[in-house]
């Protein structure tokens, strides 16, 4: 049973991923929250499942055309390296630790649109 329920949790996360959202802010909730699933691993199992998505958007974008290939490298090459080096940070750092910056991350992200739309309201289009 504990398969199906995280073969749901995949797909919600790759419906996520698939719009642009970032899958993970589902799933490591959904996985540390409902399923017991410590931090660490929970961190884990999504950056692995973000791997394939992301080779796949990536040739999706190349093929419309929707890449600037100039930025590539200097955009990709730092994330990399940091994305490694801090997994290792987090494979040592308490579950408790992690969730609660977590959180945070997700509190700071869903405010930066709030703070946005406060800032400026969008002008209703017209379109004809």
């Amino acid at each position: 049973m504990s398969f199906y329920i995280f073969f749901l949790c995949g797909i919600l996360g790759g419906i996520l991923g698939g719009m642009g959202m970032g899958g993970g802010t589902l799933l490591i909730p959904l996985l540390t929250l409902f399923f017991g699933v410590p931090q660490a691993v929970a961190q884990g199992v999504n950056l692995l499942s973000f791997l394939p998505m992301s080779l796949i958007a990536l040739r999706v974008h190349a093929k419309g055309g929707r890449l600037e290939k100039g930025v590539i490298l200097p955009v990709a090459l730092p994330a990399l390296l940091l994305s490694g080096a801090f997994a290792c940070v987090a494979g040592s750092l308490p579950s408790g630790l992690l969730r609660r910056g977590f959180g945070f991350f997700l509190l700071l992200l869903s405010a930066f649109p709030l703070t946005q739309a406060l800032k400026k309201p969008e002008k209703a289009k017209i379109s004809s």
